[in-house]
Order: C-alpha cells, then sequence, then structure tokens
C-alpha cells in the first residue's frame, strides 16, 4: 500500500515538475448558423471572437487549455422563410453574444524549427449575455432583445474541435464548434460555428 501511494506520489511530482503554464490572447472571426430542426434555411452570419486562455503543459505533448472568449453567433435568413424562427416575407437577423468557456485537450507536434502543428478539442460552455434580433420587412422593421423572456435560451453548450499552427509565439488557427443544446424554446436548432483565430503566447 506505502508503495503504490509513493510511486503515485512520486509520478505526480515528476509531472508537475515538467509541467508549465503559460497564457494567450486571441482574436478572430466567427461564421455562425444552425444545426437541426428549423435550420435548412439559416445563412451564416459573421461575428467576432476575442478571449484569453490558459495553457498547462503536461509534456511535450499533451497540454490543457481552459480559456474565456466573448463570441458573437447567430444566424441570418432571407425571403419566404416559414417556420418557428420566422414566418413572414423578411429577412431575418439574429445576433447572439455569449460568453464562453471551452476547455481543450491539445495535442502538439513539432513539425519544423520553432514551428508546432496543435491539434485541440474538448467541450465549452457558454452563457448569452446580449444580442438584439431584427426582423426587416421592407416598410417595417423589426427589432426584440435575442434574450428575452420568450426568445433564445441563454445557455449553450457543446463540442469543439480546431486545429493551428505556432510560429514561435504567434498562433494561427481554424476552430469549429457544434452545439448540443436548443438555442430555442420551441424547436431545436443548435449553434454551429467556425472561428479564423490568430493569438500571441506569453
Amino acid at each position: 500500500m506505502k508503495r503504490s501511494f509513493f510511486t503515485v506520489l512520486f509520478a505526480l511530482i515528476c509531472t508537475l515538475g515538467f509541467s508549465q503554464v503559460s497564457f494567450n490572447v486571441k482574436a478572430g472571426l466567427n461564421l455562425s448558423s444552425y444545426i437541426g430542426e428549423n435550420s435548412d434555411n439559416s445563412k451564416f452570419k459573421p461575428g467576432v471572437r476575442l478571449g484569453v486562455g490558459m495553457e498547462y503543459q503536461f509534456n511535450e505533448m499533451v497540454a490543457l487549455q481552459p480559456s474565456l472568449f466573448f463570441s458573437q453567433k447567430g444566424a441570418k435568413y432571407s425571403g419566404d422563410y416559414k417556420g418557428n424562427i420566422a414566418d413572414a416575407d423578411a429577412d431575418v437577423k439574429i445576433n447572439q453574444l455569449y460568453l464562453e468557456l471551452p476547455i481543450n485537450v491539445q495535442f502538439r507536434f513539432n513539425i519544423a524549427d520553432n514551428t508546432n502543428l496543435v491539434v485541440n478539442a474538448g467541450p465549452y460552455l457558454a452563457c448569452g449575455i446580449a444580442g438584439k434580433s431584427k426582423m426587416d420587412m421592407g416598410n417595417v422593421e423589426y427589432k426584440e432583445d435575442t434574450f428575452g423572456d420568450d426568445a433564445l435560451k441563454r445557455f449553450d453548450a457543446g463540442l469543439g474541435v480546431g486545429v493551428a499552427l505556432e510560429f514561435g509565439k504567434i498562433i494561427a488557427g481554424l476552430e469549429g464548434q457544434f452545439g448540443l443544446v436548443d438555442v430555442q424554446k420551441v424547436g431545436n436548432p443548435k449553434n454551429m460555428n467556425f472561428s479564423i483565430v490568430v493569438g500571441y503566447k506569453f
């Protein structure tokens, strides 16, 4: 029993001794839409993505990266779409602003001098904090809070994947997120988002 305990303790000390903590800032462009019911006619809507992250490196290859992002998502509908989101000859734009917490496991591969390929995956949680949805019917324009009493749900969660290149301290990558929670109180469209991001490690 004691031998097992000291073996585990020794392994933990070695892991902590090797591990490194670093931080990063990222900014990028979102292209978001919906998947699921009432999403067939949805179009991608651009938005911004800004955040900070911490990287806890277990060894040369594996790291854990929790981050906090401000992320602008949503979708657009054009023309005579009929469904739960809109039922009119109108252009509809849904703007969802989230505070988002992705927690990714990273796998890092050195591919050249001072250049790494990073593959990551993990869950994310998000809370809607603001946003306006707009319906434009030509002569009439209607706006409402995206996360109002009878509008979209504030809570979101899903899975994210990504790939990036690290050039020294510079990061450039592509990320995708696939929601697992219905964004509406009626129907079941879910968030889908793709991002192009650049960042800096320090």
